[in-house]
């Protein structure tokens, strides 16, 4: 039976027990990752060295690592794979900013703002390439099928979300299908494949998998939400950037659906991208706060925040265990 963690402490939660729990790890991890994004031809190097050595907390690599002390394991094969999640979540990164257009990441300009799209897409593809390197060298079938599975799943969210971009009449549902795979696979295999190098069961497998899948769902949520109530400077991204690309968010999807008939038709007409001036910006958020869909949003997450810690069960070391239940407070304690 997991233990339920309540979500409140006397402290704001951070992620540092997690840094602390997983700092040797990384340290053998970062060097992996700092070897195998070397090449002969110098811009890759330093086009992946921009995005990896970005300021990014690397929560997903950390994860495999927690979860590898949660069960007790010791041994060396989490090191190799962690820094193949690290690569397929660069790597998605570097082609959601060509997609999207994105001009800031952590704070600092994009990499297909600097050397051009073309350049980033490549890099992306050459990261995905050593990703895959990683999990042969692993040389478990499971392994493979559990993250090669997982990045064909981001690439059908991402493929997903971009044909229900600007569509206001996209469900509850199909957004949480959408987080789902581009966001919550890669955290759920992040985890799950902990339990493979450390030989557990089936029953294991699928309680990381779910603590990784809940915990993505709150973290994108609570994404989507500060995407509205946040400022640049914290985000590190420009504020508004989902309200001006048409992307429709769980917040959007409740303050439209909780809306009057002129609501109604200002989300379709900024969704369409007819309104998407900076008073345009403003007024959505009105309307977000009006609705209570911000606060919705926030609260939602909290739920699978919660379900993300119920399924801490099978784990015996205490200390992981603390430090992934306020790994999932923090990624909803953010919004405030």
């Amino acid at each position: 039976m997991a233990s339920v963690v309540p979500l409140r402490r006397e402290r704001a939660p951070t992620l540092d027990p997690l840094l602390h729990l997983t700092a040797a790890d990384m340290n053998a991890v970062n060097q992996v990752i700092l070897a195998r994004m070397q090449s002969d031809v110098p811009l890759i190097p330093e086009l992946a060295g921009h995005l990896i050595a970005g300021g990014g907390k690397r929560m997903r690599p950390m994860l495999t690592l927690a979860c590898a002390k949660l069960l007790d394991y010791g041994g060396t094969r989490h090191h190799k794979l962690a820094a193949c999640v690290e690569f397929i979540h660069t790597a998605t990164l570097l082609h959601d900013d060509v997609v999207d257009g994105s001009g800031l990441r952590r704070g600092r300009r994009t990499a297909n703002i600097i050397w051009g799209n073309p350049a980033s897409v490549l890099v992306g593809d050459f990261l995905f390439s050593r990703s895959f390197e990683l999990m042969v060298e692993d040389g478990s079938l499971r392994v493979l099928r559990i993250l090669s599975g997982a990045s064909a799943i981001i690439a059908e969210g991402e493929v997903n979300q971009l044909t229900a971009q600007r569509r206001i009449d996209t469900t509850e549902q199909r957004y949480l299908d959408i987080i789902g795979a581009k966001t919550a696979a890669l955290f759920a295999a992040a985890c799950r494949i902990a339990a493979v190098v450390a030989e557990r069961d089936g029953a294991c497998e699928e309680a990381l998998d779910s603590y990784g899948r809940n915990l993505g769902i709150a973290f994108q949520l609570v994404d989507d939400a500060i995407d509205y109530a946040s400022d640049g400077q914290t985000m590190g991204k420009d504020v508004g950037d989902d309200f001006r690309d048409g992307k429709v968010t769980l917040p959007v999807i409740l303050a439209n659906a909780r809306g009057t008939v002129a609501d109604k038709r200002f989300w379709r007409d900024a969704m369409e991208g007819h309104r998407a001036t900076d008073a345009d910006l403003a007024h959505a958020m009105k309307l977000l706060a009006e609705t209570g869909a911000i606060a919705d949003t926030i609260a939602r997450a909290g739920h699978y925040g919660r379900q993300a810690i119920d399924a801490l069960g099978h784990g015996t070391n205490g200390a992981a265990r603390a430090a992934l239940a306020e790994a999932a407070e923090f990624a909803v304690a953010r919004a405030y």
